[in-house]
C-alpha cells in the first residue's frame, strides 16, 4: 500500500476496443525514449509545489484539495487523482452510505479509520463507477491512480470462504472502469495478483517499494533483498509482455537528505527499464531527483 495514511495526517468490456479508444488519445503518456525516460512524481500535499510539478510528464495528486490543478499540469503532462479501492476512510462523503448497504467489511488492523471494501457488492461498484471516478474526472484530472488493491489478496487469504472471490471482482471493478471510461488513464499499484487479468485495462503500473521502503519497527528506511526487488520486477514485466503499451513505474522510500542512496535508486530502477521516483514516506512533497 503506498504511503498514502501519513500524507494525509500530516496534512493533508472488449479489450480490442478499449485499447483501440485510449490509442487514439495516448501519445503524450507513451515516453519516447521508452519506460525509464518517463519522470513521473506523487504528491499526497496540499500545497504542491507548481515550479516543480510543471517539471513531470505524469502526476499522481490527492484531488479533494479544494484547489485549481491547471498550474500544476506541465506541457502534455498527466495528472491522475488518487483513489483507493480496496478501502474506504471514515471522512469519506459516502462512508456513511456504503455502512448502510453492507458494502465495507473490517476495519484495516494497521489503519484503524479505514474499512475494507467489499469488492463483489454492487453498491461499491456503484460508487466506485458513477461517483468516484467521475468527480474526479469532472475536477479536471485526466485519470485515476488506484490504490490498496492488494487487500483482495489479502482478504481472500485471511477468510477463504467468506471473502472468496474477491481478487475476481477486484479485477471486475477495475474493468468496469475502463468500460465506462474507456478514454482515461489509468494507473496500478502494485495489485499483483489480479494484475494478468487487468493489464489490457490500464496504462501505468507501479511497482512500490521496489528496492527500499519505511521500517515501521524499526523507525527508518531499509533496503531490500535482491530478490525481494527480483520478485515484483517479475510481475512488472509479466504484465507489460501481456500489454507491451503498459508503462512501468516505481517508487522507493528513503531520506531524501541522504543523496547517495537516492541517487542510486534511481539509477537501479531506471538500468532495469523501469520508470523512478524517490520520496520520503509521507508524499507530502515533491522531491527532484538528485544531480551532480
Amino acid at each position: 500500500m503506498i504511503g498514502r495514511r501519513q500524507a494525509m495526517a500530516l496534512g493533508a468490456g472488449a479489450v480490442g476496443l478499449t485499447l483501440g479508444l485510449r490509442g487514439a488519445t495516448s501519445g503524450q503518456v507513451r515516453p519516447a525514449g521508452g519506460d525509464a525516460s518517463l519522470r513521473w512524481a506523487v504528491d499526497y500535499g496540499p500545497a504542491t509545489d507548481p515550479v516543480l510539478a510543471r517539471r513531470y510528464q505524469l502526476l499522481v495528486l490527492e484531488p479533494h484539495h479544494p484547489r485549481p490543478i491547471a498550474p500544476l499540469r506541465g506541457e502534455g503532462a498527466v495528472l491522475l487523482g488518487y483513489v483507493s479501492l480496496g478501502e474506504v476512510e471514515k471522512r469519506r462523503p459516502y462512508f456513511a452510505a456504503l455502512d448502510r448497504a453492507g458494502a465495507l467489511g473490517i476495519a484495516n488492523p494497521d489503519w484503524p479509520d479505514a474499512r475494507r471494501a467489499d469488492l463483489r457488492h454492487p453498491a461499491w461498484t456503484a460508487t466506485v463507477v458513477d461517483q468516484i471516478v467521475a468527480q474526479i474526472l469532472q475536477r479536471g484530472y485526466d485519470g485515476i491512480f488506484i490504490d490498496t488493491m492488494d487487500n483482495a489478496e489479502a482478504m481472500e487469504r485471511q477468510d477463504p470462504l467468506g471473502a472468496k472471490d474477491m481478487v475476481a471482482a477486484g479485477a471486475r471493478l477495475i474493468v468496469a472502469i475502463r468500460t465506462r471510461f474507456p478514454a482515461i488513464r489509468i494507473m496500478l499499484n502494485r495489485g499483483y495478483a489480479l494484475l494478468d487479468r487487468v493489464a489490457p485495462s490500464i496504462d501505468y503500473v507501479l511497482g512500490e517499494s521496489m528496492a527500499s521502503r519505511w521500517n515501521f519497527a524499526t523507525k527508518r528506511y531499509d533496503m531490500l533483498s535482491d530478490s525481494d526487488w527480483q520478485w515484483q520486477a517479475d510481475r512488472l514485466r509479466a504484465a507489460k509482455a501481456i500489454n507491451p503499451t503498459l508503462v512501468v513505474t516505481t517508487l522507493d522510500y528513503w531520506d531524501m537528505a541522504d543523496r547517495g542512496p537516492v541517487a542510486k535508486l534511481y539509477a537501479r530502477e531506471r538500468a532495469a527499464g523501469f520508470a523512478p521516483y524517490v520520496s520520503t514516506l509521507a508524499l507530502d512533497r515533491l522531491w527532484p531527483e538528485p544531480t551532480g
